[in-house]
């Protein structure tokens, strides 16, 4: 069964938080002496007010979540979010479109990155910064953030944690989730200031560092700039960026392990872990070669940009230093491998992650050894743990999903009249929240003259990718609904 006064009252919580996510874009409004103080102000109240009232009107029913309530809360907060967080866009009019906000917020939440912006420059400090701050809070998880910050809320629940954890195989760093969730926060935070700390030491200013620190470290892909990364002409700038892009595609509980607890051979012992550098490694030195031999980039040039651009693709940030689309064709092959490929499983990266890729090429690999001795017990390892059968159908399960997304993202672009090259990129930039597509969709281009119909589908693939698949398709099913 579920329960609709806790569902609401758990969202209304929720939106409490996202009000106080707007009143700190105030405050930066009034440090910078921007006209956005009353429209961010409005939009606080609204939220605060909405989420006062769906607690009022749900007092006093039951406290415990069920499984079922946590995937509806999941799947609602999310939307519910993205739904008031086009407040401050529209308030302010910044962007006045309502199908435009919405795609922008969804982007920021879901950390795909994928703008329809066109002059970025134009906005507001204010509006800037709470662009970052919702891939920020979307980063690490809507509830996982409230569970780590207020657990005094009620909302200290595994169903909760479960329905919006992301990974094959999840794990806890200790018997209570609250704790896990702060101790994730802690390395998530820390992360942050460094990241913050080394941009302003490399040349940006330190709006810009707070912010692109935001946006790095969520692997998300907002900038301040229209042409990204590319805007501030630094290679000191790329080098910082291309090291937290790839740091924070590291599962947070190993960092959190290795960082804190001292426990680094535990991080260069997962097989996960090295999985993801080889892939790193391999793509880099394969697109730097055919940098370096079709480009006049040099050796260092065409080093840096092909790791910034392996690392931004494959940690799903979609940040860019150089307009890939207009590269040889073979190497937009290879970077659209990487952004179905994704980081490790616990991180902030979207797509497939990498233990997933492992999982998969070793149960392949598995079949021909089955064939080949038909009576053998041959089970599936990572790090030296046998992967349960469930766990590699639950992967198997997943990857049609994926496919099936990708299907139908092509067929819907492509029936508002797209050609196939941007429909098809297109689906994969949404599903795998990676932000920018290839061809006409690129790292430099905009969004906006996609017609609605498209804005809304990708939106809705931003938001099941996020939560990979199962949290929000679990609710379209007849099975779910059923009493038992």
């Amino acid at each position: 069964m579920f329960h609709p006064k806790v569902i609401f009252r758990v969202i209304g919580m929720l939106l409490f938080i996202e009000a106080l996510f707007i009143l700190l874009c105030v405050g930066v409004a009034l440090f910078y002496n921007e006209n956005t103080v009353q429209p961010l102000l409005s939009s606080a109240g609204i939220v605060a007010l909405v989420g006062a009232v769906l607690v009022m009107l749900c007092k006093g029913g039951e406290r415990n979540v069920s499984f079922k309530d946590g995937y509806i809360v999941v799947s609602l907060c999310w939307v519910v979010f993205s739904l008031f967080g086009t407040l401050p866009y529209m308030l302010s009019g910044s962007i006045t479109n309502f199908t435009d906000a919405f795609f922008e917020t969804m982007s920021g939440f879901s950390t795909t990155g994928a703008t329809i912006l066109e002059d970025i420059e134009a906005l507001p400090n204010s509006i800037l910064f709470w662009r970052m701050m919702t891939h920020w809070v979307g980063g690490l998880g809507i509830v996982f953030f409230t569970v780590a910050v207020f657990p005094m809320f009620g909302l200290n629940d595994m169903k909760l944690f479960s329905a919006e954890s992301v990974g094959p195989m999840r794990s806890k760093l200790h018997p209570r989730i609250s704790v896990t969730a702060r101790w994730i926060l802690t390395i998530y935070i820390a992360l942050t200031i460094m990241c913050a700390v080394s941009l302003n030491i490399a040349g940006m200013g330190w709006f810009d560092s707070i912010c692109h620190s935001m946006s790095t470290i969520a692997t998300g892909g907002f900038s301040t700039k229209q042409a990204s990364i590319a805007a501030f002409n630094s290679p000191a700038i790329e080098y910082v960026i291309t090291f937290f892009m790839f740091v924070s595609g590291v599962n947070l509980s190993l960092l959190y392990l290795a960082i804190f607890k001292f426990k680094l051979m535990t991080l260069l012992r997962d097989t996960e872990f090295k999985t993801y550098l080889i892939i790193v490694s391999v793509f880099t030195i394969a697109i730097g070669a055919g940098l370096f031999f079709t480009t006049d980039a040099g050796v260092e040039g065409s080093f840096r940009e092909s790791i910034f651009q392996v690392v931004s693709l494959q940690t799903t940030t979609g940040y860019a230093t150089a307009n890939y689309a207009t590269w040889m064709p073979l190497l937009w092959l290879l970077l659209c491998a990487l952004m179905f490929f994704g980081a490790c499983s616990g991180s902030t990266s979207g797509a497939m992650k990498c233990i997933r890729i492992s999982i998969l090429f070793k149960v392949v690999w598995n079949e021909f050894k089955r064939i080949v001795h038909p009576n053998a017990v041959i089970p599936v390892r990572m790090s030296k743990r046998v992967i349960p059968t469930a766990v590699q159908s639950a992967i198997l399960a997943y990857t049609v999903i994926y496919i099936f997304m990708l299907v139908a993202g092509l067929f819907v672009n492509m029936a508002f009249g797209i050609d196939f090259l941007d429909s098809f990129s297109l689906s994969v930039a949404s599903v795998g929240n990676v932000g920018p597509a290839l061809g006409n969709y690129g790292p430099m281009d905009s969004f906006a003259t996609l017609p609605d119909g498209v804005k809304w589908f990708s939106a809705f693939q931003m938001l099941v990718g996020r939560l990979e698949f199962f949290a929000v398709l679990l609710l379209f099913t007849p099975v779910f609904w059923k009493r038992r």
